[in-house]
């Protein structure tokens, strides 16, 4: 046989050709152009062992360079603890996919059903589903939960202060939904309170977006925000960074309708990018408006505890143009992450993980502001463990020098202006070690190459 690894016998596939009307595989190709068909041998390099193999992904592996991360601006490298993916990669967990047959996913829909209540429990909303793509859709999907809630009025604000990837997903969104989006705009690092009353005024408005902390990592105070949505008629939505509900005000305490974001921070491990995990909580009025679906708890008929697909919008299989959203699967695994981590965790250790973080970003400010060389961007206003400094350094150059010293130093969001995040997984030393970098980077101590020193 040609290809030894196909289970085709030269039979099985004349018989498939002659059923196609054709006498060789390369018929399959007759309409191809001739110069498009690549007539050469395929340069690539002589099979390896599965030592060999092993050898030489190790060897490429070294070459990676894992940097001490103070970078946050919507994703936070959190610590996690070990015994999570041993749970995820038990065969019963280890599949994304829906559990349809409810009577054979009993497992699966459980954990479900404990995430949906860890999360509605976070957030201090009634109702959460069973998680979506990630934080940033799931906030478009609140943006158009609150357009199909008001029925005639396709007005959403925004404000200025949420992330800037998360607006920018709202308006490929909007652009497409027919959803007018308008910015509400930022004083002093938060949202003008002064401007969503004048933008409410001038009506047709279905909801309203903020972030709990915003993207400078500034806690902002919320008082008196529901009543004038609620007053306007309009939902108040809130994007939050989900660990830092573990110790801040939660969105059902602020009045709010409903609370989205992603549990990346409920340590899952940056991964380049992700997986994350989007969620959805919100009021049991609007229980009907939300995407995605709700698992429920029951009984069988022997009396004993089960689990169902208790609501799912069966118009996003059938009937897509009058679903409620188009996004049909689930971040299950994701879910069941977060839902171990949580349970490992428990109110204690998710306070205590916030409250290192909040020490080390503070220490941090501290240190810059005391070097003279850094002023925070915004002095007056209370941060988590995230927070924006002005320098007139070259920050292209601070990048540089960190990343020679295996450092993130954080996210340029100005010419002038670095996002900084330290979160439990920083060390004193660390923190120590990026305070050097920052204030006198063209002494510190590279450990690399001369050539590749950075040059005063």
């Amino acid at each position: 046989m040609a290809y030894k690894y196909f289970p085709h016998t030269q039979d099985d596939l004349d018989a498939m050709l002659g059923r196609c009307g054709m006498k060789s595989l390369d018929d399959l190709y007759q309409d191809i152009p001739d110069e498009l068909v690549f007539k050469r041998e395929y340069d690539l390099p002589d099979a390896m062992s599965e030592a060999e193999v092993r050898r030489y992904f190790n060897e490429l592996g070294r070459k990676n360079v894992q940097l001490t991360c103070f970078a946050g601006g919507g994703y936070y490298d959190h610590y996690s603890p070990s015994v999570i993916n041993h749970i995820l990669d038990r065969s019963e967990f280890l599949t994304s996919y829906t559990p349809y047959q409810a009577e054979i996913s009993q497992g699966t829909l459980q954990y479900i059903f404990e995430y949906q209540t860890m999360m509605a429990q976070l957030t201090g909303m009634e109702v959460s589903n069973a998680s979506m793509y990630d934080g940033t859709t799931a906030a478009a999907e609140a943006m158009m939960m609150a357009v199909a809630n008001a029925k005639k009025r396709n007005r959403v604000l925004v404000s200025e202060t949420v992330s800037p990837i998360v607006r920018r997903v709202l308006h490929t969104y909007a652009k497409f939904h027919g959803v007018e989006l308008d910015t509400i705009q930022e004083k002093d690092g938060v949202t003008s309170f002064d401007d969503l009353k004048n933008k409410l005024a001038e009506g047709n408005v279905a909801g309203v977006i903020v972030a709990s902390p915003n993207f400078y990592g500034i806690v902002e105070d919320y008082t008196g925000w529901a009543d004038a949505c609620h007053e306007a008629k309009a939902l108040l939505i809130m994007h939050c960074n989900a660990s830092a509900l573990g110790v801040l005000k939660t969105p059902g305490e602020w009045g709010a309708d409903v609370a989205v974001g992603d549990g990346q921070s409920l340590g899952i491990p940056l991964s380049y990018g992700g997986p994350g995990v989007g969620f959805l909580c919100t009021s049991k009025k609007l229980i009907r408006k939300m995407p995605g679906r709700i698992v429920g708890q029951t009984t069988d008929a022997a009396g004993q505890r089960a689990f169902v697909l208790t609501l799912q919008a069966r118009e996003q299989h059938i009937r897509r143009e009058k679903a409620t959203s188009n996004i049909c699967s689930n971040q299950s695994l994701m879910a069941l992450y977060v839902t171990v981590y949580l349970s490992l965790m428990g109110r204690k250790g998710l306070r205590e993980v916030n409250e290192m973080g909040y020490s080390g970003a503070h220490y941090l400010a501290k240190r810059l502001v005391e070097s003279g060389k850094f002023t925070l961007a915004y002095p007056d206003k209370p941060f988590l463990n995230e927070f924006a400094v002005k320098t007139d350094q070259d920050l292209d150059l601070l990048a540089t020098v960190g990343a020679l010293n295996d450092i993130n130093i954080g996210i340029r969001i100005a010419d002038d202006t670095l996002l900084i995040c330290v979160t439990e997984q920083r060390t004193p030393d660390e923190i120590d070690q990026l305070v050097e970098v920052l204030t006198n980077p063209l002494s510190t101590k590279c450990d690399c190459d001369d050539d590749n020193s950075p040059q005063e």
